[in-house]
Formats: structure tokens, sequence, C-alpha cells
């Protein structure tokens, strides 16, 4: 069993799939952020130091969570999705506009994902990251308009969930599927097989 930083359900489906046993480590805040972690972009930071630092600073925020709860002492998992396009972070949607935004600067070009993850038995901690390449055909104002109206894009990095409607947006994508949905198996895994897990 291990701890989980993160009230994703994508994640959760995601370790569900390799049989990992977890426990969610529940955040106080709205969805799934913590007041004590800070998700804002720093003065130059560009977008794999932003997705590393976050993803860590989620991990530290879930060991003291346990210390403070006085849980158990458990290998704990932490992750962080972030777009990037043009050198720019592309984050979450604060509203249906911005959602839209989002979506037409995304249209008929090639986005970044980089998901960093994180894990932890407390003192030592180790960061995987995978980055992948997203290609989304040409977006009318409809298919906008619907794919918003459906309420996906919604606390979603960079507006859209591959795993959902916006799958008939992508025309290619290089790298990790799974990376895109925000927890790639792949390097999950090898963190997991670094810490003896299972063991």
């Amino acid at each position: 069993m291990i701890y989980l930083a993160s009230n994703s359900p994508r994640r959760r489906d995601l370790l569900k799939q390799i049989h990992v046993s977890f426990e969610p480590l529940l955040f106080r805040g709205p969805g799934r952020e913590d007041h004590d972690i800070n998700e804002s972009v720093l003065p130059g930071e560009d977008v794999m130091h932003y997705v590393q630092r976050v993803a860590m600073a989620k991990a530290a925020g879930g060991v003291l969570r346990v210390r403070w709860r006085r849980l158990p002492q458990r290998l704990l998992l932490a992750a962080d999705t972030t777009l990037g396009l043009d050198g720019e972070i592309i984050g979450k949607p604060d509203s249906d506009e911005h959602a839209s935004e989002i979506l037409r600067r995304l249209s008929g070009r090639t986005h970044q994902v980089l998901t960093s993850v994180v894990l932890t038995d407390g003192t030592r901690f180790e960061q995987r990251l995978s980055t992948s390449e997203v290609r989304f055909r040409p977006l009318s104002e409809e298919d906008i308009r619907r794919y918003v109206a459906s309420g996906e894009a919604a606390d979603k990095a960079g507006a859209y969930g591959i795993q959902g409607r916006a799958a008939i947006f992508v025309e290619e994508i290089r790298g990790s599927y799974t990376g895109i949905m925000g927890l790639p198996l792949f390097e999950t895994a090898a963190l997991l097989q670094d810490f003896g897990y299972p063991p």
C-alpha cells in the first residue's frame, strides 16, 4: 500500500491498471489543490522546471500531512502535469472562456505535455519526467463550443483530457499516452521498482 498525494480520478485509475494498492491522501482545499502548494509560475520559470518543482512540492506536502496526521509510514506518490506551447506554460482553465481560448491556441498545432512523478519514503525523494508531443487537428468554433459545454475542459491542464471526447481532436502523439493522461506508467513503475515495490 502506498499513499497517492492526488485526488485525480485519472491517476487513481492508472494505478489500479498496474495493480498498485494505494490510499488517497485527501487534500483540504478545493479540487485537488491545497493552500500550501504553490502552483504559481515563478518569474523566468520554464515548463520543465515548473512541472518538476510543483510535483516535488506536492510530494513534500504529502509527507508533512502524513506526519501531521500521524499516519503509518508508507511510500508516497505525487505527480503534476502541464502543457507547454511556444515556451509558455499552459495550465488549467479558470473559466469556460479561458478554456475556449486555450483550445483555439492548440488548434492545428503541436504542443508538449509534461508530467513529473515523485516517489518518496519520507526521506529519499526520486523524480522522473515524461515529455510527450500532441498534435491537434484544426478545430472549428463549433468543436470548441461543444467540447467546453460538455464540462470536460474544466480542471484539466490544457483544457482537455485525451482519454475523453478530446481524443477526436488528436491527430498524432509522440511519447506516453498515460503521461498525457497524468501519470506515465513506465516512469511510475520504474520509480516503484527503485524503492523495492512490490516486495
